[in-house]
């Protein structure tokens, strides 16, 4: 099977199973020996921040020697950037095997009544290479929501952390942040360990709390007030966090926060035996990496790479903007799925652009490039809809000077078809 093939059976299969549940995930693991069983995690859920936080945890984790997996989704460029281990990408051909050897299963309980979703088979694949690698540890990043999500079929985790809870996913997680609270905590295991994102809304907060207690866990909510902001530059922010100096590669308040339920979650870690040096923290920190988040590619002029898409995150880059960019030209590529809040990202992010060009993701939920146009027009500010990422990116660099500054925004599905180019160095001219 080559990878092309192997992609092509992956995304054969339905995005979400007709009927809700983990008996499906746990039916096709029983059948490949439940290789996750053999696996210690960090589960990781969240609206928010779910990425960062993994990629902080992961970073410290194998500095510190541990063989370690790390599983997040989506993918920016790269289908197999969904599963590393020790940073490194599962190759094409590992993918096509695990494929190979996976889909007979599925295909299988298909004939049976039990259609695998697209994301079950794909934790499963992730869960039978981090056996195959003897990952030490493996930070696991939920998908959606948590209690239902497919990889809630481990055992009580070395640590479970709740990131920033906010609206998103509403008609399937709930209208509330109270109700999408209870699904994130759905990953809170019997007689674990939660570490709880600082600056939580209350109604969230309760939820994760009480099911802490509920589930005899110890409830760590990470300490804002055990973090100085040092500096903060394009090239990352400088955190005293009691007595240790640590440089996050990372921009934006949120992710200061972020770093913060890290560090939680690394002193949680301590204490279940794991060994971690301040070394490892300030080395794990320094190198961490984390595509298309408020990512600087620093060339005349700045471009500002940001796969935000819900109101939490596009706020964040507004603060962003305002904080690094402040009095600069600011030009803007952007595009949305329309089954986002556009409008509220457009309010978001209203007043900062002298310009945008829209674009129309490679998505078939993505909104028309004239669409989103209009909808900035309607705010006075003038937008133009473009065919191709290489067209736009030229004239939001032509139109920023370089003196200015470029923000592409709004999807990571328009993030991953834009970074390529920025990686070649070039602005489509």
């Amino acid at each position: 099977m080559t990878y092309d093939e192997a992609i092509g059976r992956i995304s054969s299969l339905l995005r979400f199973g007709v009927k809700p549940g983990l008996e499906r995930v746990e039916k096709l693991l029983e059948r490949l020996g439940n290789p996750q069983d053999g696996l210690k995690f960090v589960h990781v859920a969240g609206t928010n921040g779910k990425g960062s936080t993994c990629a902080l945890l992961a970073s410290v984790l194998q500095k510190s020697g541990y063989r370690t997996g790390m599983f997040t989704s989506p993918y920016v460029s790269d289908f197999c950037e969904r599963m590393q281990v020790n940073g490194e990408m599962v190759s094409h051909e590992e993918l096509s095997r695990l494929v190979e050897h996976t889909m007979p299963v599925v295909e299988q309980m298909a004939r049976d009544g039990d259609v695998v979703t697209e994301f079950e088979l794909i934790t499963v694949l992730a869960l039978q290479w981090f056996a195959k690698e003897q990952c030490d540890i493996v930070v696991l990043e939920v998908g959606l929501g948590g209690r239902l999500d497919a990889t809630n079929v481990i055992r009580t985790p070395l640590v479970s952390v709740i990131t920033s809870i906010s609206l998103d996913h509403t008609a399937i997680l709930g209208d509330t942040v109270d109700k999408i609270a209870y699904e994130k905590c759905g990953i809170i295991k019997e007689n674990g360990v939660t570490v709880c994102y600082p600056d939580q809304p209350e109604p969230a907060l309760n939820v994760i709390r009480e099911t802490a207690a509920r589930r005899h866990n110890r409830f760590i909510l990470a300490d804002l007030h055990s973090v100085s902001v040092l500096s903060e530059h394009l090239n990352g922010t400088g955190l005293e966090y009691r007595g240790l100096l640590v440089r996050l590669p990372f921009l934006g308040a949120h992710q200061v926060k972020n770093a913060v339920t890290a560090l939680a979650a690394i002193e949680a870690l301590r204490e279940r035996g794991c060994a971690i040096s301040d070394h490892s923290v300030e080395a794990g920190f320094s190198c961490a990496r984390f595509p298309a988040r408020l990512e600087v590619f620093a060339r005349a002029p700045i471009v500002l790479l940001d796969g935000a898409h819900n109101p939490d995150g596009t706020a964040a880059l507004a603060q962003a903007v305002k904080k690094y960019l402040n009095g600069k030209n600011v030009a803007a590529v952007m595009g949305m799925l329309a089954d986002k809040d556009v409008d509220t990202a457009v309010r978001n992010l209203n007043g900062l652009f002298s310009r945008v060009y829209t674009l129309a993701p490679r998505n078939p939920r993505a909104m028309p490039a004239r669409e989103l146009a209009e909808k900035w027009n309607a705010l006075g500010v003038k937008a133009e809809p473009l065919e191709s990422a290489e067209q736009a990116l030229s004239a939001a660099c032509s139109a920023a000077g370089k003196d200015g500054a470029v923000v592409i925004c709004g999807s990571l599905y328009l993030a991953g078809e834009i970074r390529p180019l920025l990686l070649r160095g070039t602005d489509g001219k």
